[in-house]
């Protein structure tokens, strides 16, 4: 059954007037970045206080970091957004919560957003900045020796395309955090014709892939689609969550599954009642609280070792 706080969080942030719609590509877009960072507050609640929160260059990635105490595991997160859009204002009070709770350094990466720098820019960006973070973390005061990474909806993608890569450079990461991650280019599975109605719907996922991957014939390359890889043995463990009420549900099942198929130990959890990009929408969601609280305790439980 969906839940009442979909209908309530539906109605937080501006919607474009139709005159805009039948505008030039590049002023919806400005339209939509302008009105997720305006809905910030609304959507994701105060900030809590933390020891550290400072803004970091990345080797020329600007990027976030959050610790509550010193010689941390870290977490390297990469926000939603279709690669289009999002920052990591719109993820400041999830990562937040999470070094909060789990007792994890957290670096938020501001990688660069498509049309501007489209397929592989953002990718480049988070393996710049997972460079970085392993020779610079010790004096960052942080541990990069026990490394994990994550993210939601389109970095989740950015998230576990990275983490197959470092696999196959022999510098494997520890552990990722799979948020609703857009798995599929082909936007083929059947979540999106039964609930394409609740904020997120195949035609605006078709957009946001043409934009991060123009070219046709990249779109099913392993570091773009996934499940396009052959072996996904030796891939970190996983926690994957799902929302019943969003598009991208049955993809992140179908990744989950084949995670698990290939030996991978994956903690797969859908949220009931829920739709996509609820888990930074803390001021809004009781799952919100939940879901971050779910992440915070499986990085102390995978890291903390």
């Amino acid at each position: 059954m969906l839940h009442p706080q979909v209908a309530a969080s539906l109605t937080i942030r501006r919607r474009p007037p139709a005159e805009l719609l039948a505008a030039e590509p590049d002023k919806l877009l400005k339209f939509a970045r302008q009105a997720m960072e305006e809905s910030t507050e609304a959507e994701c609640g105060p900030a809590i206080p933390l020891p550290v929160v400072v803004d970091v260059d990345a080797d020329g990635v600007p990027c976030r970091l959050y610790a509550a105490q010193t010689g941390a595991p870290v977490l390297v997160y990469l926000h939603g957004g279709g690669w289009c859009y999002g920052s990591v204002e719109t993820v400041d009070r999830l990562c937040r919560r999470i070094a909060d709770r789990s007792g994890c350094a957290v670096l938020s990466v501001d990688y660069r957003l498509a049309p501007e720098h489209v397929f592989p820019a953002g990718l480049e960006d988070v393996e710049t900045v997972l460079r970085w973070v392993r020779k610079e973390g010790l004096g960052l005061g942080v541990d990069p020796s026990r490394l994990a990474i994550g993210g939601d909806s389109a970095g989740g993608q950015l998230a576990t395309v990275a983490a197959r890569r470092q696999r196959d450079a022999a510098t494997p990461l520890d552990y990722q955090v799979l948020i609703y991650p857009a798995i599929d280019p082909m936007t083929a599975s059947a979540s999106y014709d039964e609930v394409g109605e609740y904020g997120l719907d195949r035609a605006s996922m078709r957009l946001a892939w043409e934009a991060f991957v123009p070219d046709p014939g990249l779109r099913f390359s392993p570091d773009v689609a996934p499940l396009a890889v052959a072996d996904l043995a030796g891939m970190p463990p996983t926690l994957l969550l799902t929302a019943e009420y969003d598009v991208l549900r049955d993809e992140g099942a179908d990744y989950a599954d084949a995670l698990l198929t290939a030996g991978v130990p994956v903690v797969h959890v859908r949220y009931a009642g829920v739709n996509h990009g609820f888990v930074r929408k803390l001021a809004l969601f009781d799952a919100a609280r939940v879901a971050a609280d779910q992440i915070a305790v499986s990085l102390r439980a995978a890291l903390t070792f």
